[in-house]
């Protein structure tokens, strides 16, 4: 046995450090977590000051078994796991599970997997931070006190099968407002006018200048340009002032989550995914953070590097501040370990991403790009209004000459032209006027580094939460990522040239949105409940005071079991009132009407999902009802799209002599055929099904049909059934089930393999319990 015992949280780890470390040192992971509450049950004891009971999870027994070994032999156990909250608390539950002695316990942190940071761990240990741990234990036992305890309310009230979650249930309310204040937008047409210039002295350089203020309508835009016919234009001003951009900090988590998705296209999963294996192999610092801020040493690296690839003129070295509300371990910014290796032998992936951190690492220590700002203003003789062109000169590019920060859809970048050389009192030539009817856009729907981004603002979650969080959210399909179908809409145009206005009718698409992030119906139904009857939970205010009080824990400066005391003294009521209540999603909204029969056609929702009408509930004629498709959402369907919705059922033909249906119905698409309904698998979708493709569906069905149930042998006095079930077929013999091993034809199984199948699974059973 090892003198020393190095525990960290996932192998990828445990094989760079332990390249670092001598013979005396064995380093194993614990893969995560080794203990956490029970998934079936509270795992609170309510009546004990909220003592929370922990499980060891069962895929970590043996794990365990081996690590209690390795620690029995062993002088010193040094819990390496991450410096967060989560990983003081992994190494907390290890103490615990591995009833480890304080005297031969030591806890070590470090933000990046270097030899020398390793090494520096090792010579300045430190005890478990309770504080830290109790943190953690805090949020646990609060997120499952809520989802524990509101998820069966919106089971008996709204469906079954829902959660709810005290972040989550925030992030998709921001999402259906965000759709809402889109559905509910009107937009307003105005009209911008432009007019191309050249100076009478040089006729070289045209550029571009515009009316600052919004026109109203047309036709007053029309009396302008009539004004500019026998005008002349004059240069009144030229203003120039120097300005400069700065480099952006570098990453955190939240940033970096940010910028791979507009620049990389990654999901915020997926580029933490990533961080996780470059930390691990020792390439980045710890990728959970809030900190802006780089060590000395980096620093010095950096101006290293920027002087011998750029000079010494692009080097500015500085540290930036945290602003972020709330931040918590704030070590360092998130940036490579070794500064000087610009580009990594890796995966496609992992090597974008290294590449981008290495960036703007190294552009956060470059100088500021200088610039100069001109604004000339342009008069028009014969009218009031003016003309007036921006225009922007890069002096010097600084930071830019590596690497440039992308933005939001929410902030386009406004676009400068470079000007010629105008002096006060010049005279212009006009090329051309155009008057542009235009709209007022509404607010842009979030993708996932916008969600990010306004939860950080709000001070909802922490670094660890937000990738999570999102994956929760759509794994549960309260939300939908995917694209908005674009519409189109005619405007018109008023040309100016040569004295001529003439006017274009014009066509373009609007509204088109990628990789957005859309609530779902049933995601709509079950905010509407929680905001109505928790609204608590549900303020985006309190939920970031809850964090705040989080971090105050962790400071030392409050007492976890008071701050949960506190929280579910007013947290019963609510819950008890709430689970009184009755609630009954009562949406209705008038569509259109259809123009083959001119009926009303209406998007509601009921107790089975969101649907769409046609005719009204107490005519005669049976009004005819359709469920929505997925994506689809009342507030928001088009009444083409709800017409389309009507083709169903489609008769697709005749199969011997029977006709072939496809239907939806309370448990999803279904084909109708000799009076049997046979469910559609997922791949196909009822609207564009063919006939073909459900001909075999059918086939198929009749197959497994034709089938035994279940073949049936006598053993011991007792039945043996093979049976096939919802997982594949299996053997029930004594109460019990043994699935069978792929590969083997259940059909022509004999008795004496069926014991065999069983007595391997007693026997597997048997080692697993003793280990």
């Amino acid at each position: 046995m090892s003198k020393n015992l190095v525990i960290v949280e996932s192998p990828a780890k445990a094989k760079t450090i332990e390249k670092f470390l001598g013979k005396d040192f064995k380093v194993m992971s614990c893969n995560g977590h080794v203990r956490d509450l029970h998934p079936n049950e509270l795992s609170i004891d309510l009546k004990k000051n909220f003592e929370p009971k922990y499980f060891l999870l069962k895929e970590k027994t043996k794990l365990i078994n081996d690590l209690k070994k390795a620690a029995s032999g062993s002088e010193t156990i040094w819990l390496a796991t991450d410096e967060d909250r989560e990983g003081e608390a992994i190494s907390w539950h290890l103490t615990e599970v591995l009833n480890l002695q304080e005297d031969k316990t030591k806890r070590i942190v470090f933000h990046e997997i270097t030899k020398n940071a390793i090494l520096h761990a090792i010579e300045n240990p430190r005890y478990l931070d309770y504080n830290l741990v109790n943190a953690q234990q805090a949020r646990r036992v609060i997120d499952r006190l809520v989802g524990y305890q509101v998820s069966p309310i919106l089971w008996k009230k709204v469906k079954p099968s829902l959660s709810a979650g005290r972040v989550q249930s925030v992030a998709v309310r921001l999402i259906v407002e965000r759709e809402r204040e889109i559905n509910s937008f009107t937009p307003s047409m105005f009209v911008k006018v432009y007019a191309d210039f050249e100076s009478v002295s040089d006729k070289t350089i045209r550029f571009r200048a515009e009316v600052p203020e919004k026109i109203d309508d047309l036709k007053l835009a029309e009396k302008f340009l009539k004004e500019c016919i026998p005008s002349k234009f004059t240069v009144e001003s030229v203003e120039k002032k120097p300005g400069k951009k700065s480099p952006p900090p570098p990453f955190t988590t939240s940033t970096l989550q940010q910028e791979a998705s507009r620049k990389l296209g990654f999901s915020v999963s997926q580029t933490m995914q990533l961080a996780q294996k470059l930390y691990e192999a020792g390439h980045i610092t710890y990728m959970r953070t809030d900190s802006v801020r780089l060590s000395d040493m980096a620093i010095g690296v950096a101006k290293e590097v920027i002087t011998e690839q750029f000079g010494k003129e692009y080097s500015h070295p500085r540290n930036f501040q945290t602003k972020s509300k709330g931040a918590q371990e704030a070590h360092e910014a998130i940036r490579p370990t070794f500064l000087n290796v610009k580009s990594l032998d890796a995966g496609a992936q992992e090597k974008k991403l290294y590449e981008l951190i290495w960036k703007r690492t190294i552009a956060s220590q470059m100088s500021d790009a200088r610039i100069e700002k001109t604004t000339v203003k342009i008069n028009v003789s014969e009218s009031k209004r003016q003309f007036v062109a921006n225009g922007e000169v890069l002096l010097f590019d600084g930071f830019l000459k590596l690497y440039v920060e992308s933005e939001d859809d929410e902030n386009p970048e406004n676009g400068t032209a470079v000007l010629p050389a105008l002096k006060t009192g010049e005279n212009l030539i006009m090329i051309e006027a155009l008057a542009v009817e235009r709209y007022t856009k509404p607010p842009v729907r979030y993708n996932e580094a916008m969600l990010v981004k306004k939860l950080e603002e709000l001070g909802i979650g922490r670094p660890s939460t937000y990738a999570p969080t999102i994956s929760t959210i759509m794994k549960r399909e309260y939300v939908i990522k995917g694209n908005v179908k674009g519409k189109e809409r005619t405007y018109h145009e008023l040309v100016l040239k040569d004295k001529t206005i003439r006017e274009e009718k014009k066509s373009e698409m609007y509204g088109f949105e990628k990789g957005k992030l859309l609530p779902s119906p049933v995601g709509v139904m079950v905010n509407d409940f929680l905001v109505e009857h928790f609204k608590n939970i549900m303020d985006y205010h309190f939920t970031a005071n809850i964090e705040d009080e989080f971090d105050k824990i962790a400071e030392g400066s409050l007492e976890w079991r008071k701050m949960i005391e506190l929280f579910y003294k007013d947290f019963t009521p609510v819950v008890e009132t709430a689970s009184k209540v009755l609630f009954k999603s009562s949406f209705e909204r008038l569509i259109g009407v259809d123009p083959a029969t001119g009926k009303k056609v209406y998007a509601k929702s009921g107790k089975y999902g969101p649907y769409v009408q046609l005719g009204e509930s107490n005519d005669k004629e049976k009004a005819k009802n359709a469920p929505l498709k997925k994506g689809q959402l009342p507030e928001s369907i088009s009444l083409e799209e709800a017409l389309e919705l009507f083709k169903i059922p489609r008769v697709l033909g005749e199969y011997e002599g029977k006709p072939v249906t496809v239907n939806i119905g309370r448990f999803g698409p279904y084909l109708e055929y000799n009076a049997k309904n046979i469910s559609l698998p997922r791949k196909y979708d009822p609207y564009s099904v063919e006939f073909n493709d459900a001909i075999q569906v059918i086939l198929s069905k009749q197959d497994n049909e034709s089938e035994p149930k279940s073949l049936t042998f006598m053993h011991e006095g007792e039945e043996m059934k093979i049976l096939r079930g919802r997982f594949g077929p299996y053997i029930s013999f004594k109460k019990k089930n043994y699935k069978i091993p792929r590969g083997k034809d259940y059909r022509s199984l004999t008795l004496a393999e069926c014991l065999q199948i069983i007595n391997e699974a007693v026997e597997k059973q048997k080692t697993s319990s003793e280990k």
